[in-house]
C-alpha cells in the first residue's frame, strides 16, 4: 500500500503549484476523471525531487505505477530510497522482471527492449533510435514545440548553475566551445551570451538558429577538424549538446584536446566526448552535468515537458489504431501551453519563446 504523505510533505517544502501548472492541472483532473485506472505504467523520467510531481499525476490518474531507472542517466539516490520506503515499485533496466506493463514512458530508449501491450512514450530525441523497429506505437514527447521550453530556458540555466556549484562562476569575455545547435545547444548559446562569454559554435552552420547568430563569435563547421582544433586549444569551456555519442573525439584532432586545459563537460546523455577521452578528464566523468543537482532543471521550465510525457500515455490508450512514431498532437500541446503561460511563474518567458499559434 502506497503511502503519499512523506511524498507530498516534501514537495509542499520545496514548490509552489505556479511552478508546475501543467502537472497541477492534471493532478486537478486526473483525480476526478482517473483516465488511467488500473493501467500499468512503467515511468523511467530521470529520477529527482521534482519528478515526484510528475507521478502525482500518474497515481492521480489511478495507474499503478512503477519507476524505471538505468545505468544510462543518473539519479537521486534519496529520491529512489525514498519511494521505496513509501510501498513503491522500483525497478532496474539491468534486471527482467516477471512484472508486464501496458504503457512504458521511457527515457533515451532505456526500456526499448521491454514489452509494453499499448505503446511507448519517449522523452528524449537520443532514445528514438531503439525504437525504429518497434512494434508498437511510440508518442515520442522531444518532437513537440514544448520540449523547448525545457532545452532553450532551463537546460542552458542549469549548465551555468551547476558549473557555479563547482566554482566557475567567471565568464565575461572566456571562450566557450558549444558543439551542436539544436535545441540544447541553443540553450547553452543563449545562457552563454546572457554570462558574457565569447561563444564559438560547433555545428552544421545551416541548423544555427539565424537569431541566435550575432550572438556567436565563431561558427565553425563540424567537418572542419582543424580550425575544430584551434578552438579547444584556446578555449576556457567546451560543452557538447549535439545528442550524438563521440562526436567530439571524431571532430577534434587528438593532439588539440590533449594540449587544451578547457573545462570539459557533457550536457547530452550519450558519451558525446568518446572513449579516447578520460573520463576523469571530463566534469562529472562524461556524465550530464546538470545531474550533479538537486534539480536538473527547474521545475517552472520542465513541468510542461513532464506532463506532455504523461499525456503521451494517455494519447496511446485513446488511439489503438495509432502506429509507429508520433509527434504530439498540436492540441494537446497547445493546451499544455495556455495553462502555462497563464498560471505559470514562467509564463511570461513561455510566451515569448512559443507565442500562441493563430489557427
Amino acid at each position: 500500500m502506497m503511502n503519499f504523505d512523506p511524498i507530498l510533505d516534501l514537495l509542499r517544502h520545496h514548490y509552489r503549484p505556479e511552478e508546475y501548472p501543467a502537472l497541477h492541472d492534471q493532478i486537478t483532473h486526473w483525480q476526478k476523471t482517473r483516465p488511467l485506472a488500473g493501467l500499468r505504467l512503467l515511468d523511467a523520467t530521470p529520477l529527482y525531487r521534482n519528478t515526484l510531481i510528475k507521478h502525482l499525476a500518474l497515481w492521480a490518474a489511478g495507474a499503478e505505477l512503477s519507476i524505471g531507472l538505468s545505468d544510462l542517466i543518473q539519479y537521486d539516490p534519496t529520491i529512489a530510497t525514498l519511494i521505496r520506503t513509501s510501498g513503491g515499485r522500483i525497478h532496474h533496466a539491468s534486471t527482467p522482471t516477471d512484472e508486464s506493463f501496458d504503457l512504458i514512458l521511457d527515457c533515451a530508449g532505456a526500456f526499448a527492449s521491454w514489452k509494453a501491450s499499448i505503446g511507448y512514450v519517449e522523452l528524449t530525441r537520443s532514445g528514438v533510435s531503439r525504437y525504429n523497429s518497434c512494434e508498437k506505437p511510440v508518442y515520442v514527447a522531444d518532437s513537440g514545440r514544448i520540449k523547448r521550453i525545457e532545452t532553450m530556458l532551463g537546460t542552458g540555466e542549469s549548465y551555468f548553475r551547476a558549473m557555479n556549484r563547482l566554482g566557475y562562476r567567471d565568464w565575461e569575455d572566456r571562450s566557450m566551445v558549444i558543439f551542436g545547435s539544436g535545441k540544447v545547444g541553443s540553450g547553452l548559446i543563449l545562457y552563454a551570451h546572457r554570462a558574457g562569454a565569447r561563444i564559438t559554435v560547433v555545428t552544421d552552420p545551416e541548423t544555427l538558429d539565424p537569431s541566435l547568430r550575432p550572438y556567436v563569435a565563431y561558427l565553425i563547421d563540424y567537418r572542419n577538424s582543424s580550425a575544430v582544433g584551434n578552438a579547444i586549444r584556446s578555449a576556457y569551456a567546451i560543452v557538447t549538446a549535439t545528442g550524438q555519442a563521440s562526436v567530439f573525439q571524431q571532430g577534434c584532432p587528438a593532439a588539440d584536446w590533449q594540449a587544451s586545459s578547457a573545462l570539459m563537460a557533457n550536457m547530452g546523455v550519450e558519451d558525446e566526448f568518446g572513449p579516447q577521452i578520460p573520463p576523469e578528464r571530463v566534469l562529472n566523468r562524461k556524465e550530464t552535468l546538470n545531474f550533479t543537482l538537486d534539480e536538473p532543471t527547474h521545475l517552472k521550465y520542465i513541468d510542461a515537458t513532464m506532463a506532455l510525457h504523461n499525456e503521451g500515455a494517455l494519447y496511446l490508450l485513446q488511439h489503438p489504431e495509432a502506429q509507429g512514431l508520433l509527434n504530439p498532437d498540436p492540441d494537446t500541446e497547445e493546451r499544455l501551453l495556455q495553462i502555462s503561460r497563464e498560471n505559470g511563474i514562467a509564463g511570461e518567458e513561455i510566451a515569448m519563446l512559443l507565442p500562441r499559434q493563430p489557427k
